[in-house]
C-alpha cells in the first residue's frame, strides 16, 4: 500500500522535527515549507494526501490566506496549526478551507490521532443511500460522484463537509444525533465534541442555503441532532 504523504507548512524548526520525526515513525512520507507561498508552489507541482498549515506564516501569505488559495485548486484535507483558540479565529478557518485544526501547544498523539482520523474520513465510503442522488428544492447531492450542486452549480465543499452532508443525505428526512453524526463523520474519540460539529455546519449553510439563519436544507432539533430536509417534511 502506498504510504500516505504529508506537507507541513510551518516557520518554527523545532516544531517542525517534531512533527516530522514522529509523521515518519507513524509510516508517512513527509514534506515541509517555511511560508505559504512555497506551500502552494509545492501542491501545484506535486500530489500530497493531508496538509497540516499553520496560521502564522512569512511572506505574502499567512495561513488564511494560503488556504484560501489552496482551495482555488485542491480538495487536498487540510489541519490548521494555531496558537490562538478564540472561536473567532476556528471559524475564519472553516471559511477559509480548512477540515479541521489544533490550537497550539499539542501533544504528538492528538496531532497523530487527528491526521488518522482524518485520512479516514477522506476516503469514499462504500456504502449508498437509496438511490443515488438526494434531491430536494435546488440542491442535489450526487454520492456516487461525491458531488454537490446548488441551482446547477457546483459548490466546493471540503473533504468534511461533505461527509457531514454524506451521512445527512444516507438518512434524509431522518434526525441523526450530535453524538451519532460526531461519531461518523470524526470517530468515536470525538462523539462529545459538538463545537466541532457546530462550526462545520455553520460552514456548511453558508455554502448551501439562502439565509443560513433560516436554513430549509439542513435541518437543526435543538439539542439533539440535525437532519436533511425531504418533501411534504
Amino acid at each position: 500500500m502506498k504510504r500516505k504523504a504529508i506537507l507541513i507548512v510551518d516557520d518554527e524548526p523545532r516544531l517542525v522535527r517534531l512533527v516530522k520525526v514522529n509523521l515518519l515513525a507513524s509510516g508517512y512520507t513527509v514534506s515541509t515549507a517555511s511560508d505559504g507561498k512555497t506551500a502552494i508552489e509545492m501542491l501545484e507541482s506535486a500530489s500530497y494526501d493531508l496538509l497540516i498549515l499553520d496560521i502564522m506564516l512569512p511572506g505574502p501569505f499567512n495561513g488564511f490566506e494560503a488556504c484560501k488559495r489552496i482551495r482555488e485548486f485542491s480538495d487536498i484535507p487540510i489541519i490548521m496549526l494555531t496558537g490562538r483558540a478564540r472561536e473567532q479565529d476556528r471559524i475564519r478557518g472553516f471559511d477559509a478551507g480548512a477540515d479541521d485544526y489544533i490550537t497550539k501547544p499539542f501533544s504528538v498523539e492528538e496531532l497523530l490521532l487527528r491526521v488518522k482520523a482524518i485520512l479516514r474520513r477522506t476516503h469514499p465510503s462504500e456504502e449508498f443511500p437509496k438511490g443515488t442522488t438526494y434531491n430536494y428544492g435546488d440542491l442535489v447531492i450526487n454520492f456516487a460522484q461525491r458531488r454537490v450542486f446548488l441551482r446547477g452549480r457546483e459548490v466546493r465543499l471540503t473533504a468534511t463537509e461533505y461527509q457531514i452532508l454524506y451521512h445527512l443525505g444516507c438518512h434524509a428526512g431522518k434526525v441523526i444525533t450530535h453524538e451519532d453524526l460526531l461519531t461518523r463523520v470524526w470517530g468515536t474519540e470525538y462523539r462529545n465534541e459538538l463545537h466541532y460539529l457546530r462550526n462545520y455546519i455553520s460552514s456548511l449553510r453558508k455554502k448551501i442555503e439562502d439565509d443560513p439563519g433560516d436554513p430549509q436544507y439542513i435541518l437543526g432539533k435543538h439539542g439533539i441532532g440535525y437532519q436533511l430536509a425531504i418533501e411534504d417534511q
